[in-house]
């Protein structure tokens, strides 16, 4: 059965109205605004108001003004009762968000079907509701599935390159979460909040085990070569960079939409090694022709290679690694992006930390042991 409450000052009136209704519905009545407010929003809610106008202290208007600011019971209909003449009166009510407008005195068949018409209008309603709900959950849920089976599709695309070069352990989690910190810092910079809004972060760290995609097409005598590459073994090692981006750019245009984590996959896959001072590779970009997500993960990408042990060289100490990246400030990085990393200094050693390979990985991300080489290079190989 509905609930529907009956507000009205005089006594007589609530006593029509609920013998009328009271034997098809459950009834409530009060005397009062501030008690029509209260009892609307108690439980049960009532699912029709039949509201007098003419009240003391707090009349009709005012109680639906305020039923309607509370979201609450914002939904309730509200069914005017009142002596008035229509005319202006009704327009205004209907205007504050009544329903409809019934007059006295009662004609009880007149109540009986307007009561009716707007409590199947608001089951309907509420049906509606009911089923727009679940259908947000279920795409929702839908969502939440196809996100996760893309996270899943890029990391497994990315293992690809990490399992050809199995040295790199951790490095796709440890450079994400580089990449995370360094794009939330820099998100209100002036040179960057333009780009790195929240979808953009979320876009770019998804993308961003991705970067080094292209070693696959790195024969293994150079890919898994101990030691120095030979000048010709380097030059066939950089092309990864141009492997990884046109293997990216055939999935772009394999799917049937455009794909933002793609787009900014290409840009990190290319550019990640091209220098703030145009030294870098494959096109000797410099300053901000480079793509700023490429750039984030220039950064990421260097210190995690100074701190990890390879083939090609021991892992730096943090001592060592750290004055190589402020080095590196206005040459290699962009100054910015330097700064960002030494604000969150702490929050790099943590993830390096988190993400180390083994146990002796863990000591290394804290500056325990595994002194440079000086014979060796820190960023041997790509």
């Amino acid at each position: 059965m509905a609930t529907i409450l009956i507000v009205d000052d005089a006594p007589e009136n609530l006593a029509v109205l609920s013998g009328l209704l009271s034997p098809l519905h459950t009834v409530r009545a009060v005397t009062s605004g501030q008690r029509a407010l209260q009892a609307a929003a108690s439980q049960p809610r009532p699912d029709l108001i039949l509201l007098d106008v003419m009240m003391p202290d707090m009349d009709g208007h005012e109680v639906i003004a305020r039923l309607r600011s509370d979201p609450g019971t914002a939904d309730i209909p509200v069914i005017f009762v009142t002596a008035l003449e229509k005319g202006d009166e009704e327009e205004h009510g209907l205007a504050l968000g009544a329903v409809d407008y019934i007059t006295k005195p009662i004609r009880p068949a007149i109540v009986i079907a307007r009561v009716k018409t707007h409590l199947e209008l608001k089951a309907a309603r509420d049906l509606l509701k009911d089923r727009n709900r679940n259908l947000e959950v279920a795409i929702a849920r839908r969502m939440a599935d196809n996100l996760l089976i893309q996270d899943v599709s890029i990391r497994a695309l990315a293992r690809l390159a990490e399992i050809r070069d199995p040295e790199t352990g951790n490095h796709l989690r440890r450079t994400q979460g580089y990449v995370r910190t360094l794009a939330e810092h820099l998100g209100t910079h002036p040179r960057f909040s333009a780009f790195l809004t929240a979808p953009h972060i979320e876009a770019l760290v998804k993308s961003a085990p991705l970067h080094d995609i292209g070693k696959v097409g790195i024969p293994d005598t150079i890919l898994l070569k101990q030691g120095r590459l030979t000048p010709t073994e380097w030059a066939i090692m950089k092309t990864h960079s141009s492997l990884g981006y046109q293997a990216l750019e055939q999935a772009e245009q394999d799917s049937e939409h455009p794909l933002e984590f793609l787009s900014m996959a290409k840009q990190i896959a290319l550019y990640h090694h091209e220098k703030w001072d145009g030294s870098g590779y494959p096109e000797g970009l410099a300053g901000d022709a480079i793509p700023i997500a490429a750039r984030l993960m220039a950064l990421a990408d260097v210190f995690d290679a100074l701190i990890s042990q390879r083939a090609y060289k021991k892992a730096f100490t943090l001592n060592e690694a750290l004055p190589i990246i402020h080095t590196g400030r206005g040459t290699h990085f962009d100054p910015d992006v330097a700064d960002a990393f030494f604000a969150r200094q702490d929050e790099f050693i943590a993830i390096a930390g988190r993400h180390a390979d083994g146990e002796a990985g863990r000591l290394r991300a804290a500056g325990i042991e595994m002194r440079q080489d000086p014979g060796l290079s820190a960023t041997g190989k790509g």
